[in-house]
């Protein structure tokens, strides 16, 4: 029995592609298809771009047809968490503050997906601004996990996951500031890359926290992502903070024979879930099949990088969301002296969690407070990133759980913000590094995705996504 068209991964399609077996067109028809069948039960788009995204489709074909291919992401469809810059399309960032912005140019990751070829299906629903772990914290309404509606997606690409896991397409672009990416994979059963700090330009990238933020890809396959991350990669003369580095080509290994794996001890204490304990030990039993040589070993200070994260994070938002008064950007009402024009646009058009860590930043920044806060957390980022350095002189590779728990219910943590900022305890120290990191689908508990995060070295993806592939290969 084949696969249905839209369940196809980006490699497969691309081989059928080439193959003539199918056109572009066809898989897009069967794309939008399951949007408009799956998408008022789970709300994962915000915008479907149905009308563009088949005239793109047509073109692919005859661009084929004339011997013309762009190459591997060709007549791929793929979906953009809605703060990722689509040139004349609306850019909500889950927003009631943006509901009626319309983006003015291509973020560079959407520019380079249109060269490629790339079909954009539409806009996927998101936490507001990014900020939240859920996906419930939307303007426009929460995603539901494909797995479970009673249940969250993760956040705050949750509808980049739900939207891949549903095999609504084959991919989508999510954001990762604190694990936005790799923790609603793990919700959803997807694989998801945050790739190292400077590796992807976030030009046209709605900022959340400009030292910590990083786009990067939610697939099905980590083949699929690497593919899109050879695709989206690259300095960026926009961009003042991508690295001008050797880019990422992939690498196909065989085995893991000479690999060491960290196991950081700080990550496999308390507040795990058992079941996602077991899952997680049981992954790390494959690796050590397939070669590798795993061992425990010390990350200082992976506790206090929660803590300096929601300091930093919270002190970049404040600056960051400066411009949305209502003036340059937001909502604006006539007639109203200066300040309560600011009040207003912000509190009918800023939901509470983004006004939240608003509150907290510009606290932890104002006079008196920024050498007893930000400047502390910073020190103290400082002090992680080498504690990372130190652990990769002794191994390759770090594992942990993605997430301490399974999906949990939608609202069970709304009213609760620190018991949701916990979700984040495994996969903020990477942000704050600045690592790379892959979450990779290793089973099921009670009938839930359960994911394994792997850890890599600065711009060292090749080294970390051949592990994933080969886990991905040999898991059963």
């Amino acid at each position: 029995m084949s696969t249905p068209l839209n369940e196809l991964t980006i490699s497969d399609a691309a081989r059928k592609l080439r193959a003539g077996d199918v056109s572009s067109r066809e898989i897009t028809d069967a794309c939008l298809k399951e949007i408009h069948s799956k998408n008022v039960t789970l709300n994962a788009f915000l915008d479907v771009y149905e009308e563009e995204a088949r005239l793109a489709a047509d073109r692919s074909d005859e661009r084929r047809a004339e011997g013309d291919s762009f190459g591997s992401l060709d007549g791929i469809p793929i979906a953009l968490k809605d703060n990722i810059l689509y040139q004349e399309k609306r850019c909500t960032a889950g927003s009631k503050m943006l509901a009626n912005y319309t983006a003015t140019t291509h973020a560079t990751v959407t520019r380079k997906l249109l060269e490629a070829g790339a079909v954009i299906l539409g806009k996927t629903n998101m936490d507001e601004f990014a900020m939240g772990s859920s996906t419930e914290h939307s303007a426009f309404g929460p995603t539901k996990n494909p797995r479970d509606l009673e249940r969250v997606p993760g956040g705050s690409s949750g509808g980049s996951a739900a939207a891949v896991a549903a095999r609504m397409c084959p991919a989508a672009l999510g954001s990762d500031t604190g694990g936005s990416i790799r923790q609603p994979a793990s919700f959803c059963g997807a694989v998801g890359l945050k790739p190292t700090y400077g590796r992807v330009s976030r030009s046209g990238l709605m900022a959340m926290a400009s030292s910590l933020d990083q786009i990067g890809p939610i697939t099905t396959t980590v083949e699929d992502a690497e593919i899109l991350l050879e695709i989206i990669q690259g300095y960026d003369p926009a961009d003042e903070t991508t690295a001008d580095v050797e880019n990422f080509f992939s690498v196909k290994r065989e085995s893991l024979f000479g690999v060491r794996i960290g196991l950081p001890k700080q990550a496999w204490g308390e507040g795990m879930d058992e079941g996602v304990r077991e899952r997680v030990e049981k992954a790390v039993k494959v690796l050590e099949e397939a070669g590798a040589k795993v061992k425990e070993v010390d990350l200082p200070y992976a506790d206090a990088a929660l803590a300096a994260y929601y300091l930093i994070m919270p002190c970049e938002v404040s600056a960051n969301m400066a411009r949305f008064d209502g003036i340059r950007y937001g909502i604006r009402t006539g007639g109203l002296p200066l300040f309560e024009t600011y009040a207003h646009a912000r509190a009918s058009g800023l939901g509470p969690e983004v006004r939240r860590r608003i509150l907290l930043g510009t606290y932890a920044l104002s006079r008196g407070y920024y050498e007893a806060y930000y400047l502390q957390a910073k020190k103290v980022q400082t002090l992680i990133r080498r504690a990372y350095q130190d652990a990769f002189e002794q191994v390759d590779l770090l594992v942990t759980p993605t997430a301490p728990t399974t999906a949990f219910k939608i609202g069970e943590k709304t009213s609760d913000p620190l018991t949701m900022y916990l979700e984040d305890i495994f996969t903020v120290g990477v942000n704050v590094a600045g690592v790379p990191a892959v979450s990779v689908p290793c089973g099921d508990f009670e009938g839930l995705p359960v994911g394994l995060q792997l850890v890599g070295k600065w711009f060292r993806e090749a080294e970390l996504l051949s592990a994933a592939r080969i886990y991905e290969e040999r898991r059963v």
